[in-house]
């Protein structure tokens, strides 16, 4: 199979997602089943964004980035230890193995076992050379290098499990988001989907905000409020209503719109339905700090005041990654492609 097969098949696949076929309309509607947090329309959103990702133009710039590399290769078997905290959050990973030429070998999480086989089905109907490179394991064997995707402390037992193969092994990371305080209601607006999205379970959506000194947080809540709903769901809510509580008993100072939690704190990473804040004095500074944190943080959200890092995103788009904007700031294909 040949790099344009791929590129056309990958093309071919975000099209066909543009069509509700029923099979995977039945798969969304189940799949809260087994895993409470994938509702529907979380599910949708995370098909939304896989087929932009596959949009005609965005695969071949992918493609061309590699132009030169791709050729005769020996081919090798990359074992894929897959995420569940949102639908399909190691599509990427498998998309970087079959692009390269290599075979996945892909062992799902328990949490998302449905989703990600209609894709490659869907895959290898378009292209049905494809079939032969997947598979589907329950126990990591016969891999040539491994990609692994886990908590700080998973990712302990991969460095040691699979210390004699090449490897990625992806820890713990949250996102953060700077504001200037000349932000609009729109600006702010879209800010609330970096946080709400996959109810902030996902390593791009923002735990923390970085804020002028003596910010005033009341066009803040006034712009996030449209996203109230999220309280609907019982696991959030409960969320919400725990940490509520411990800083209640606790008196631990904090802001309160009825479905958000903000509270001071230098750390980066808050539990669910909390946001962290800290505020900064100058744009500079805070420049310099948070490229002394930059292993912790996915991607950091700003307006165009702040043009820190490449990791940097426009408000809205932190859950909108291309296919080069890779996890962790590794190059995943170059990985691959550099396995000969």
């Amino acid at each position: 199979m040949t790099p344009n097969q791929r590129k056309s098949a990958f093309i071919r696949l975000g099209e066909l997602l543009e069509t509700s076929h029923e099979e995977l309309r039945n798969i969304i509607d189940s799949s809260r089943n087994f895993n409470a947090w994938f509702t529907p329309d979380q599910v949708e959103s995370a098909l939304i964004s896989i087929r932009n990702m596959l949009r005609e133009s965005a695969v071949n710039h992918w493609f061309n980035l590699y132009d030169e590399r791709f050729g005769s290769r020996i081919e090798k078997k990359i074992g894929l230890v897959l995420a569940g905290n949102i639908p399909m959050v190691g599509f990427h990973d498998i998309l970087c193995v079959l692009a390269s030429g290599q075979t996945a070998l892909i062992k799902l999480s328990s949490q998302d076992q449905k989703l990600i086989p209609y894709l490659l089905q869907r895959l290898a109907e378009i292209e049905p050379s494809f079939s032969k490179h997947f598979q589907f394991i329950d126990r990591l064997e016969g891999f040539d290098a491994v990609i692994a995707t886990g908590s700080n402390n998973s990712s302990r037992y991969f460095d040691y499990y699979f210390r004699g193969f090449p490897h990625i092994i992806r820890k713990n990371r949250t996102s953060v988001a700077v504001l200037a305080g000349d932000e609009s209601i729109k600006d702010l607006n879209a800010l609330g989907k970096d946080i709400f999205s996959f109810y902030g379970l996902g390593c791009r959506n923002i735990s923390k905000l970085y804020v002028p000194e003596g910010y005033d947080f009341r066009l803040f809540f006034e712009s996030i409020q449209v996203y109230e709903h999220i309280a609907n769901h019982h696991k959030y809510n409960n969320n919400y209503d725990y940490n509520k509580s411990i800083f209640l008993v606790n008196r631990v100072e904090h802001l309160d719109n009825g479905f958000l939690l903000l509270k001071r704190d230098e750390s980066l990473a808050s539990p669910l339905a909390v946001l962290y804040y800290e505020e900064y004095t100058d744009l500079k500074s805070l420049e310099t700090k948070l490229s002394l944190i930059a292993n912790q943080i996915q991607c950091t959200v700003a307006g165009s005041s702040f043009s820190a890092t490449a990791a940097g995103v426009n408000f809205g788009k932190s859950q909108e990654p291309e296919l080069w904007d890779y996890a962790d700031g590794i190059d995943t294909m170059q990985f691959l492609l550099n396995l000969n």
